[in-house]
């Protein structure tokens, strides 16, 4: 063996069976270097251990290599399941990466068809269960309701749903808006609803237009128009010619959205194209829909890890002897294989270069169907990849645009600060904002820059107690001396050390946007077999404690408050306290008439103010992190304050709670926690509620 590794390894690799299986690479710290897959683990893995890879990408790895796991598997179709299953979840270091982005949004109509009825609620009012709503959803689905999509956007998502009121004029309200009407609202008068709240349709007709709907996602749009044409004329031979007019004028605007969607062939209803593009060490892969005959939009994605994943992926094609695939292959199948995990699959798959039988077998053994990928297409296939191709080209060139801007700002920040980092990659900036709504539900975020860009799983927000509301120069001493507290702590007692984390908090004091992934520890010996499945969850990576080591680890270059000499000068008292650099310390005061461009900043280690001018790339950087922290602070004060002020959820899933009940019992308390703290004497004092009731929703708090 030429590399150095400890004998337990090597003896690891030698005792390898020639079989099928996934192998992982772990550094010292516990981190993933690679996952890969193999039909030989051990002719595969002992090529990494058996040649001199001198200085290449290779070579680097490998000299990191301190620990080596493997699984054996029944096929190479649950090799390559399992290896993007563990990529997804450890984020190796040298394998392409796509970034698992929010789940995808759908179009969803409420209720079951099978369970629908025409039956009322008492009094006469029409039940929200017989006139299904469609909406816009994102989220896990089930059985309760429809769902139809998945759709690349939100906006595509909402552009359907606008079609279906035009069209079939089906509710959007909510089921306790619905409750309530007693006249029509706008959306009847401009004919995008049938007013089924205050029965101006019968739930018969309703729930034809909703079937038709729905065969019009599903893309059988001539089936839809033969129906509609039917119901006219039926209409019109019983004389009934303002139903039949109806029915002829909704035949028209379905005509007319078929033409502008341009509706292909029916063997092309649910197909997805997908095209890549490499440039500059960066790639771009833009996948379009195509739902129901409809071509609904597209969305790009950027992986990561390009370059060292080509290397690595070139040297197992040499070693099992294959020509190695171009680097547009490896990130076309990359994304296929983690794209589609636990995503419904189309039909069809149409794409800009080849992808390896294997990978289409597997997605059609996730699937329970056949799957096929087609990347020469003809016709119309055509000119959705071209169009798909063209986009690829340019969302990477603006990639490749934004990323030189954010470079040459970063750079531009520094020179004018005067500052010298050792780095301008890892150049960190932390920018501090408090929010509040007249002191209530204070909160403070800190969001984090470095490596030119917005670090978003590195954001934190805090929970601000104990001070007087509204006081924001408070709540910027707590903030700052929690973040900073035990970092300075940790720079007194181990002066030539890196310090661990900034701040632990307690868990309830701090929300953490998101997990970071970890080295996670995979259990499963080198003669172990699993799928996919078990083996994914096992190595599912720990969640990262708030305040833990995915925040600072260090110092930041630059500390930003978003505000003035009053915040400067509490942020200067708690550095001073702590003992840290108070030159890091700038404030961004607003300007004249709070203007955007006409910020000055303010030092804490007492330089005069300064301005750097309405078109300074350093000043469009600063007000980007700033605004950045404002958002995210805003947007938590508002969820807390929505929690404590509100809490309608728990009450809404009572039954016989509904909105003018509910509002009562809020406004009587003072929100859900003071309905939780009344006993069922006192929630049955108010207006509308029952002794049985006030039992029922004491029952549901507790």
């Amino acid at each position: 063996m030429v590399q150095d590794h400890s004998d337990e390894i090597l003896a690891q690799v030698a005792a390898l069976p020639p079989l099928p299986g996934v192998y992982r690479y772990y550094d010292a710290q516990g981190g993933v270097l690679y996952v890969g897959k193999a039909r030989n683990l051990k002719k595969r893995v002992s090529s990494y251990f058996t040649k001199n890879h001198g200085g290449t990408r290779i070579g680097h790895m490998v000299g990191k290599i301190e620990k080596l796991e493997t699984t054996v598997v029944r096929s190479e179709a649950e090799a390559l399941l399992l290896e993007n299953n563990l990529i997804k979840t450890l984020a190796p270091r040298y394998n392409i990466l796509f970034r698992d982005d929010k789940s995808y949004p759908y179009l969803k109509i409420t209720g079951s068809p099978d369970k629908l009825g025409f039956s009322t609620q008492r009094g006469g009012a029409p039940s929200a269960a017989v006139f299904p709503r469609v909406a816009y959803y994102r989220g896990s689905v089930d059985r309760k309701h429809r769902y139809f999509g998945p759709y690349p956007s939100a906006w595509a998502v909402k552009e359907s749903i606008q079609l279906l009121q035009k069209v079939f004029r089906l509710r959007t309200c909510e089921d306790t808006v619905f409750a309530n009407r007693t006249r029509p609202c706008l959306l009847y008068q401009i004919k995008r609803c049938s007013g089924p709240c205050v029965h101006l349709v019968a739930p018969e007709d309703y729930h034809q237009d909703v079937l038709n709907a729905e065969a019009f996602l599903r893309g059988d749009t001539q089936t839809v128009l033969q129906a509609l044409e039917q119901r006219m004329l039926a209409h019109a031979e019983k004389l009934e010619f303002e139903q039949a007019a109806e029915l002829r004028n909704q035949m028209g605007a379905l005509s007319k959205v078929l033409h502008q969607q341009s509706v292909e062939t029916a063997s092309d209803k649910d197909v997805d194209i997908l095209a890549v593009r490499v440039q500059g060490g960066k790639a771009c892969v833009n996948l379009a829909m195509v739902r129901g005959g409809r071509h609904l939009g597209d969305r790009a994605y950027f992986p990561s890890h390009v370059e060292d994943a080509a290397a690595v992926q070139d040297f197992d094609d040499a070693a099992d002897a294959v020509q190695a695939q171009p680097v547009e292959v490896q990130v076309l199948e990359a994304f296929i294989a983690q794209h589609y995990l636990g995503v419904p699959l189309p039909s069809a798959l149409i794409t800009s270069h080849p992808v390896a039988p294997a990978l289409t077998e597997a997605l059609s053994l996730q699937a329970g169907a056949r799957i096929g990928a087609v990347h020469n297409p003809r016709g119309q296939r055509r000119l959705w990849l071209e169009m798909a191709e063209k986009n690829a080209q340019l969302q990477l060139a603006r990639l490749l645009a934004e990323e030189g801007s954010q470079q040459a700002r970063t750079r531009a920040l520094v020179e004018a600060l005067d500052l010298a980092p050792d780095n301008l990659d890892t150049f960190r900036v932390e920018c501090f904002d408090i929010s509040h709504t007249a002191g209530e539900a204070t909160q403070a975020s800190c969001v984090v820059f470095h490596h030119h860009q917005m670090q978003n799983r590195e954001y934190r927000r805090y929970n601000i107690e104990g001070i007087t509301p509204g006081d924001d120069y408070a709540a910027m001493r707590q903030v700052l001396a929690r973040r900073y507290a035990k970092l300075a702590q940790a720079g007194r007692d181990t002066p030539d050390a890196t310090p661990p984390a900034s701040e632990d908090p307690p868990p309830a004091e701090v929300q953490v946007p998101g997990d970071v992934p970890e080295a996670a520890e995979v259990t499963l010996q080198a003669n172990e077999a699993g799928t996919p499945e078990t083996v994914a969850a096992e190595a599912k990576p720990r969640r990262e404690k708030p305040g833990g080591g995915g925040s600072a680890q260090r110092l930041p270059d630059l500390v930003l408050v978003d505000g003035g000499r009053g915040q400067v000068s509490m942020a200067r008292e708690v550095f001073a306290e702590l003992g840290l650099d108070l030159s890091v310390i700038v404030g961004v005061e607003k300007g004249e008439g709070r203007k955007v461009g006409l910020e000055e900043l303010v030092f804490a280690d007492g330089r005069d103010k300064v301005y750097l001018g309405r078109e300074s790339a350093a000043l469009m950087l600063i007000a980007q992190i700033r605004d950045e922290a404002h958002r995210f602070a805003i947007t938590g004060m508002r969820a807390r304050r929505a929690r404590v002020r509100v809490g309608g959820s728990q009450l809404e899933e009572i039954p016989g709670v509904g909105a003018k009940k509910r509002a009562r019992l809020l406004q009587r308390f003072g929100g859900v926690r003071g309905v939780a703290a009344a006993s069922v004497e006192d929630i049955a004092t108010v207006e509308g509620i029952s002794r049985e009731l006030a039992e029922e929703i004491y029952r549901a708090l507790h």
